[in-house]
Order: C-alpha cells, then structure tokens, then sequence
C-alpha cells in the first residue's frame, strides 16, 4: 500500500496588494497574493518546501525526487538535480522533472505511488512549485500567485492512496510557447466552460464510478480553479458544501499553477481526521483526481500553513514589484555577463548548492568551506562532511550595501556564527525592513544570487528566524 508519510508547504513572505496593480493604494486588509523575491524561483521554492516535509526525516531514506512544475529556469536540464544537491539527498536518488502541463504534480504524486505499491521499500519525495509570469496589468496578473509543497510517499504513511482517473483534453485554454515571455490565455468563458468544468466533472465523476462512490462520502475537496468565482462554481455543480472544500486561498496566495492543487491537498491534510478521505483534483490538458484515506492524522510540516499566511511582508510598490520579476523594460538587463563558469560551478558544487561544511576528526572544529587544513589545531586532511542548511546560527556582523545592484536595495550582508562553530559570510534575505542587531538567530534559506549569462547561480543566505510557536517552545 502506498501512502503519504510527511507533507511540507513553502509560501513565500512577499504578498502584492492587489490595488498597486491598478495604480490604487493599498489598504489594510485588502486581497493580496505571494510573489516570489527577487533571490526566489521555482528551484529555491520547492527547496523551502521540500525541507520542511524533510523536517525531521533522514535524508538518506528518500530514494527518488519528483519534481513539477511548468516554470523551471531550464529547457534542458533537470531542476530536479539541482533540487536533490540543495537537499543533501543520496547521489543515487533517481530524480525526475515533470513538466509541460499544470497537471504535472498529479502525475507525479501518481507516479510516486505507483512506485511505491511495485516497490514497497521505496521512498519517494514528491515537490511541486510554480511561479508565473502574466502580462503585466493583465486579469491573470490579478490571480496569479507563488508557492511550493511537497510530499513523502512510502508504505508506511497515514495518509494512503485510493484510486485516480484522469481525462485528457486537447485545447488551448491556457498555454505558453517556448518564446512567450507571459502565460497565454484564450476567452474567459471558453477556457472555464469547454476546459475546466468539462475536464473536472469528467474527472471527478469516472473516479467515483470507478469507486463506486459519492462525493458526499469525501469530508475534505482540493480542487485547483483558475479564479475565484469559477472554483466556487465548480465545488456546487458537484454538490459539496463550504465545509468540504479546502479554501483556495485567492486573495491571499493566488492561483500558484502546478502547485496550486497540492497546495491545497496540504491544507485539507492539516484538517483532516482519522477515517477521512480526501478528494484531490489537478487541472491542466484535461484533469486527474485523486482519492486518499486519513488512517491517523498526520503531523503538519515544520510550519503550518496557517503560520506562513500570517507571516507576511507587503512589496514597496507595484514597480518594484515589475523590477524583481524583470518586467522593467527600464531597468538593467541582469543577464548581460557571462555569469559563473561551468568548471568553478562544477568543483564548488558541494558548498555552494548542498552547503556542505567540514568538522575536524581531532578538535571538532567546523568550518566553512571545506579546507584541507583545520584552522583549529591543523590536523591535514581529518574532517568529516556537516551539512549546515538545517541549522540555525546567529549573526555576528551586519552591513546594508545601498551601491551594490538589486531590485531590492539595499543589500545585507554579514558574518553569522552556524550552530558548530563554522562562521560563512552570507547576504541576508527577506530583512529589507527588519530590525538587526548582533545575535539575533538565523536559519539559511537556498536562493538565487543572479542570473547572469541566463544561467542562475545560487547560494545560502541568512534569514532572521521567525519561529512558529511551537519552534520557540522548543528553543
């Protein structure tokens, strides 16, 4: 049997009010939706949420990493790889991209179970994120969102897998070419009735007869919906009532494509009781729905969904907005060098994407990088691999550089102390408006650093720690 045994969630802390688009001012309360920082892409978000379904998990036991998405910064090469590095998975973990169609996460999650139920020693971490781009001022600019979630299947979950039917359509509805800068849309009215309500109900109703069942006998619905109003049409004309439906978070996150369906699986997972079942719907190039049983109610990821709507932080305005997503016709082209090289990005790839430092055999000293030579007691090469992403630290040393170039200045950047000793020096995000001092704790977060030469580099940075409650009980 093939279950899910652990779920994350990544949101990301910016939200843009949704008047700045149409050049009104934000107001207190207003709907809004998460965008992802300037330092934030697909790759960095399903980093974030991937390691907050890992939250307590050996990486070592994760044999295959799904990854979907229809943003991936590359047409030829595997995100997932990149993905597998940052989490300090096994270097045999089979990684696969999906991608293509907003579907893609439900043929992932179906895929993982499948392997799952003809492997039954299998574990496989599925992450979904998406980040798109609409034309600036555009009806999707308003409904689009950013975010991530992932899930950990294995034959041992509490959460297990039913049955899926899927139903695949033909039609333009929502696309974007290989050359199309912004997601692409045909009418309203066509795209809803001919592609979503068709696809859905097709889906939704061959899962039933499949089963043998109702929908009355689902307590909990995660149902992707292009915009608000079609979504609420969509969970009537099935007949189901508000308190079955997963909220689909518009005004708050926005319709975040590939991740939008999971995002919302994650949130009925949070609710969910002991003999509970779960009814999942993804759309995209017709639509796929999945059927799940809660035999014992799982434990939210490492911070709650709830906790990650509430931990917000509004954009400045519209336009810089429009300059972190390079949207500026105005603003400097950030991909004019050459970028990193290859070779430097090959041989440093260990401390740079899996933030990998070393401890001393002798004295323990850790340090960051790795170096053949303890700066401790100089023991030649004695050390141990420490991967330093799940740690936390503090900070030593702060700076805010106003003249180096960002859509975000200014930049901050200082010395942090790593729980263990190794001290790195790292830009600081998500901190623009906050209060710094020396010592405030740290976590490190994987981020985009640039994208010169259309190749993007990332590294670690700081972030001061928001913690949940339940993290500051444990502290």
């Amino acid at each position: 049997m093939s279950s899910i045994s652990a779920y994350g969630a990544y949101i990301p802390k910016r939200r843009l009010p949704l008047p700045l688009i149409g050049g009104r001012p934000a107001t207190p309360g207003a709907p809004e939706k998460a965008v992802a920082g300037f330092d934030e892409d697909t790759i960095t978000m399903a980093v974030a949420a991937g390691s907050d379904c890992l939250a307590g998990t050996e990486r070592s036991v994760v044999d295959e990493l799904y990854f979907a998405s229809t943003t991936s910064p590359y047409t030829e090469k595997q995100s997932a790889a990149v993905i597998a590095k940052a989490l300090n998975l096994r270097d045999d973990a089979h990684t696969v991209d999906f991608s293509g169609s907003l579907r893609a996460a439900g043929a992932a999650l179906s895929a993982a179970f499948n392997a799952v139920s003809a492997s039954p020693d299998k574990t496989v971490l599925v992450v979904a994120s998406d980040s798109r781009l609409a034309a600036p001022g555009s009806p999707l600019e308003q409904n689009f969102g950013d975010a991530a979630a992932a899930f950990l299947v294995s034959s041992e979950g509490l959460v297990s897998f039913d049955d899926c039917f899927s139903v695949n359509r033909e039609m333009y509805d929502i696309w974007q070419g290989s050359r199309d800068r912004h997601v692409q849309s045909w009418e309203e009215r066509f795209v809803v009735k001919h592609g979503y309500n068709e696809a859905v109900r097709d889906a939704v109703c061959g899962l039933l007869d499949k089963l043998d069942g109702t929908i009355s006998d689902y307590a909990h619905l995660a149902c992707y919906g292009p915009d608000k109003r079609s979504h609420r049409a969509m969970t009537s004309m099935l007949g189901l009532n508000a308190g079955q439906v997963a909220d689909p978070l518009f005004g708050r996150v926005g319709n975040c494509g590939t991740a939008f369906a999971p995002l919302l699986l994650v949130q009925a997972l949070e609710q969910a009781k002991a003999g509970e079942r779960i009814l999942a719907v993804f759309y995209g190039d017709g639509a796929q729905a999945l059927s799940l049983t809660v035999t014992d109610q799982l434990l939210p990821g490492r911070r709650p969904l709830d906790w990650q709507l509430n931990n917000r932080q509004a954009v400045r305005s519209y336009q810089s907005y429009l300059v972190s997503r390079n949207l500026d016709a105005n603003a400097d082209d950030r991909q004019a060098s050459g970028g990193i090289s290859a070779t430097v990005h090959f041989r440093e790839r260990d401390a740079d994407i899996g933030f990998i430092g070393a401890r001393c055999n002798q004295c323990d000293t850790q340090q960051f990088p790795a170096t053949r030579v303890c700066y401790g007691c100089f023991a030649k090469d004695q050390f141990t691999d420490v991967p330093l992403s799940a740690l936390t630290g503090r900070v030593l040393s702060y700076t805010k550089d106003f003249f180096f170039p960002s859509s975000d200045p200014p930049v901050i950047a200082g010395m942090c102390e790593v729980d263990g000793g190794a001290r790195v020096y790292l830009q600081m995000a998500d901190s623009q408006d906050c209060e710094l001092r020396c010592d405030l704790p740290v976590e490190f977060v994987f981020r985009k650093i640039h994208q010169a030469g259309g190749k993007p580099a990332y590294f670690w940075k700081s972030r001061l720690l928001d913690q949940t409650p339940e993290e500051s009980t444990n502290g």
